[in-house]
């Protein structure tokens, strides 16, 4: 039986089932948070490689990470959303590239506890989690074949693949008796996929979110779930376990889980603005920055946005929580809003590293100052489909108006 495999931890990784019991959830974001010094400390040489440093994630990996949100059946923790969002915070304040990585990786381990038994038996089954990047985009193609699909496709935005063991991607999946195809997700090894590299970019340059390709695989059936019924937080994997957090509602899980990282890079901003005003003296004139008026002013205007970011981005966690609690769908109407709301958050933490970087002065834009790559990440991360702010209030203004929506939500 799973408990029965799990429990002997046959892939031979840190991060026991024992652990969970001894420390609990606080100590796992005390552990995680510990390690936020090391990921600023490596984030240049991320950048320099263009992928995380082997040595951060491992150290990550081996505080039991990525068992958070795996089910306790399999040896997982099912921890809960908030405390998520903590080590979001946390490692995002030491390296956005790295932490972006480990709260995806996190977090793809949710979406694998809402498959089938199935698909949970083989992974969990035999191993304690996965580690792998999720391309929701229908980029694949399946075509059914006795016991499952070939597929064939190519992913961009690979965040996770440089460390994967598994691969999560979508695919326009043909379905028997029905005349529209299905919207679906495969999971597959690692091994099966081909990594390409292209990841040149401005920012988030260490997170190596390559491209990934897979050439004609065969996948069996139980690894496909069908993306529209995890949307709503009605997923197989809902009805297999008890706990609220697998009967969330799908994109705004998604949506956190890249915000955590950037609302942490926004707050380490701020703070070495603070420092930074200690020591420096305005270019033309005798006075350190801190004993000037307006810089006091933009200090304050930045540390009372920060706390007013992360204040909301608990409270958009506590509301998406709450449906899980609730146990019911989450409506259309509510995951529109959300998304929107999470858009907003991406934004003003863009515009508060924006802010800071103005007020730091030229010498900020200098490579060895963690204010210009800061800038550069917000900048490109807040790009990223789930946070675009355009097709998210149209579809929750055509909802509000009474019209269908145009877009996936």
């Amino acid at each position: 039986m799973a408990e029965e495999t799990v429990a002997q931890d046959l892939s031979g990784r840190t991060g026991s089932a024992d652990q969970s019991a001894a420390g609990g959830e606080r100590a796992l974001i005390d552990a995680l948070s510990s390690l936020a010094p090391m990921l600023s400390e490596h984030a240049a040489l991320a950048e320099q490689q263009r992928k995380p440093v082997d040595a951060v994630m491992q150290a990550i990996e081996d505080t039991g990470a990525y068992r958070w949100f795996v089910p306790k059946i399999y040896g997982g923790y099912e921890y809960s959303l908030s405390g998520f969002m903590e080590v979001g915070i946390a490692l995002g304040e030491g390296c956005t590239s790295h932490a972006w990585v480990t709260t995806f990786c996190m977090e793809h381990n949710w979406l694998l506890a809402l498959y089938d038994q199935a698909a949970q038996d083989d992974l969990f089954g035999n191993q304690p989690y996965i580690i792998a990047p999720g391309s929701l985009a229908p980029n694949g193609k399946a075509t059914p074949v006795e016991g499952g699909y070939r597929i064939s496709g190519r992913w961009q935005w690979g965040t996770g693949v440089m460390h994967a063991n598994w691969v999560m991607v979508g695919v326009v999946t043909p379905v028997e008796g029905q005349e529209a195809p299905m919207m679906g997700m495969f999971v597959l090894p690692i091994e099966e996929a081909e990594i390409v590299d292209t990841w040149h970019v401005e920012g988030m340059v260490g997170t190596g979110s390559n491209d990934i390709e897979i050439k004609d695989v065969f996948v069996p059936g139980h690894r496909l779930v069908d993306l529209s019924l995890v949307r709503d937080g009605n997923s197989p994997g809902a009805q297999l376990h008890d706990s609220p957090i697998y009967k969330m509602p799908m994109l705004p899980v998604l949506g956190l889980t890249a915000t955590a990282p950037l609302v942490g890079a926004a707050k380490n901003a701020v703070r070495l603005f603070e420092e930074r005003m200690q020591g420096r003296t305005v270019y033309g004139t005798t006075s350190k920055q801190g004993e000037r008026a307006l810089a006091q002013s933009r200090l304050a205007h930045a540390r009372v946005e920060m706390d007013a970011i992360v204040d909301q981005l608990f409270h958009v966690a506590g509301e998406v929580e709450s449906w899980g609690t609730r146990g019911e769908p989450c409506p259309e109407l509510d995951r529109a809003r959300l998304r929107v709301e999470i858009g907003h958050l991406v934004r003003r933490s863009r515009n508060v590293v924006r802010d800071v970087v103005e007020a730091c002065g030229a010498s900020a834009h200098f490579l060895d100052n963690p204010l210009q790559r800061a800038l550069r990440d917000l900048n490109t991360a807040s790009c990223h489909t789930v946070f675009d702010l355009d097709v998210s209030t149209e579809n929750y203004g055509r909802l509000l108006v009474g019209l269908p929506a145009n877009g996936p939500i």
